[in-house]
């Protein structure tokens, strides 16, 4: 799992995370499914679960 801090958030078109490195990473509308959140803030921490270069799911630090 990868810790990212939240850039920027929409529930109807997903957002993007900064890696600890500066990386941008898209987040998908859907990578909330099955987690503890109900929408995202900025400059939140978050650990991402990445499968095939994808982010599908958001969990807590």
């Amino acid at each position: 799992m990868t810790q990212a801090t939240v850039r920027d958030w929409d529930a109807d078109s997903g957002g993007a995370a900064l890696l600890d490195d500066g990386t941008v990473v898209a987040l998908p509308p859907d990578c909330l499914a099955g987690s503890v959140f109900r929408f995202l803030r900025l400059g939140q921490r978050v650990r991402l679960v990445v499968q095939d270069g994808r982010v599908v799911r958001v969990e807590l630090p």
